[in-house]
């Protein structure tokens, strides 16, 4: 991929890989991918705090681990979802720790700190919580890749389901939009 926009990819939504027509979105959507989460740039680096966001949402009350990775999500306004992989993980090496202790409530593990841990917890509530301080060091930018994602996605379907003239009125939309934020960057 060429990590731009310029090519024919959108327009007529054909030339994509696999000869399918709208394919080209995926493309698109895979470079939006990269360019906004590619681990160079440091967007993913802002995200590694885990274990001080599982500590400051234990610090409130007790959770299971999918009720974590939901309330991350949430406060981050969608700009960090924690994988399991790295929750999980992270949850027994807390409770291994001392930190935590696991309990089942209800049939689900849930997850409460420990005296050490709400001490551990309380000395790092002085600094923005993890996910607050990957949301702000974006500089107001953690929605752009959600919604050009979103725009992509809404382009596919409109592509593979979309009739020839639904097809041509998104593809207008989607250059009026391209203009749109051209002209955003050229305001002084």
């Amino acid at each position: 991929m060429s990590g731009a926009f310029t090519g024919d990819g959108f327009a007529g939504f054909s030339g994509g890989r696999d000869g399918w027509p709208g394919s080209a979105i995926w493309d698109g959507l895979e470079q939006l991918r990269v360019q906004f989460f590619d681990r160079s740039s440091g967007v993913r680096e802002a995200r590694r705090d885990v274990r001080g966001s599982l500590l400051a949402l234990l610090a409130e009350k007790p959770m299971t681990g999918s009720q974590l990775i939901a309330e991350v999500e949430l406060r981050s306004d969608g700009a960090w979802t924690p994988s399991p992989g790295t929750v999980y993980p992270t949850l027994q090496l807390l409770v291994d720790e001392g930190l935590l202790t696991a309990a089942e409530v209800d049939g689900r593990k849930t997850y409460t700190l420990t005296d050490e841990g709400r001490a551990v917890a309380e000395a790092s509530a002085e600094h923005p919580a993890p996910w607050a301080a990957q949301h702000a060091g974006a500089g107001g930018r953690s929605a752009l890749p959600k919604a050009g994602l979103e725009l992509a996605q809404a382009a596919a379907l409109v592509g593979r389901t979309g009739t020839p003239e639904q097809i041509d009125q998104a593809v207008a939309a989607l250059d009026e939009a391209r203009r749109r934020l051209f002209s955003i960057l050229a305001q002084d």
